[in-house]
């Protein structure tokens, strides 16, 4: 049995019309069930955008079956995804979780069904991503590789990996109370911006379910599978995105043929020079890096003022 698909949306029609006609081009589309979460407006204003975007979906086809769950109230990213994964994995065991700014290759779903099946008595393997950062690897063996940190754009996991419990900010709370050191651990192994986004998310001042589900695969010494190339890209930087405004800083290559039978291996610890590359990514140099090359192109600089004004705004 294909894996469900829960896609998460909130008042962006232009990127949800992209995103689900991306998965409906997917060789695997006609044979999987999408689950559609529609999350409440935040306030009169947000309310015409999130019903635009709610008369689209309820005309979307092309799936075995398409089921949209609306919300009364706006519950936020968080409490959206963990309420709506948590109520179909529970039924299937299994989901492929999508948000609404994300551009799916033909060949994606065949991907995290393959490996969905392929890894699910590995309990070394918490998750598996459809996305992945451009490690410039070569003479790769598989198409596939390990690393410690989740990525939230297009991903999937099991239910017996999946638990309320994880995102439960007060025991979070006790337990680094109890085990402060482990946040430097998290900050080795998941990378430099994991701790103060995690004392964040737990002490209310973000809104992220991510960093709670990335600390679960710490505490596990649990990993995600990764493709070498990616099967996803991301259309939400700017202004419309809620959680990626601004810069994007991640490289990545999008996979560019249609091939549907992948080459998976038995999990390994990562080698230490594949991580550095991939942690590379998360931190300050890197972030800093970009936007120094920005700074030599008339669109970079505009997209440096734009993330500025951004800023200001939630001061």
């Amino acid at each position: 049995m294909l894996a469900p698909i829960c896609l998460f949306t909130y008042n962006r029609l232009l990127e949800t019309q992209q995103t689900i006609e991306a998965l409906k081009n997917n060789f695997l589309a006609s044979k999987s069930e999408l689950f559609i979460f529609s999350d409440g407006a935040k306030d009169d204003t947000s309310k015409p955008k999130v019903d635009e975007v709610r008369k689209y979906v309820q005309t979307v086809s092309g799936f075995k079956r398409v089921s949209l769950i609306k919300a009364d109230q706006n519950k936020g990213l968080a409490s959206s995804i963990i309420s709506g994964v948590s109520e179909i994995i529970e039924k299937y065991g299994k989901v492929i979780v999508v948000e609404d700014d994300l551009i799916t290759t033909r060949n994606f779903l065949d991907f995290m069904n393959q490996a969905l099946t392929y890894y699910r008595n590995e309990r070394s393997i918490q998750s598996v991503s459809g996305f992945s950062l451009d490690l410039e690897m070569v003479d790769l063996e598989s198409d596939v590789y390990f690393q410690m940190r989740p990525f939230s754009w297009g991903w999937a996991t099991w239910s017996d990996r999946w638990d309320h419990a994880i995102f439960d900010k007060q025991r979070l709370r006790i337990e680094i109370k109890r085990n402060g050191s482990i946040l430097k651990k998290f900050k080795d192994s998941c990378g430099a911006d994991m701790a103060k986004m995690f004392l964040n998310s737990i002490n209310d001042q973000n809104d992220s379910w991510y960093v709670r589900w990335a600390y679960d695969h710490l505490k596990n010494n649990t990993f995600s599978v990764y493709p070498s190339i990616s099967f996803v890209s991301n259309i939400g930087f700017g202004e419309s995105g809620t959680h990626c405004r601004g810069i994007n800083s991640f490289s990545y290559k999008i996979s560019k043929d249609d091939r549907r039978d992948f080459n998976f291996v038995r999990f390994s610890f990562p080698p230490k020079v594949e991580t550095r590359k991939f942690l590379n990514y998360f931190s300050i140099r890197h972030k800093v890096s970009v936007r120094l090359k920005l700074l030599g192109t008339s669109s970079g600089r505009e997209q440096l003022l734009s993330e500025i004004k951004l800023k200001l705004n939630k001061l």
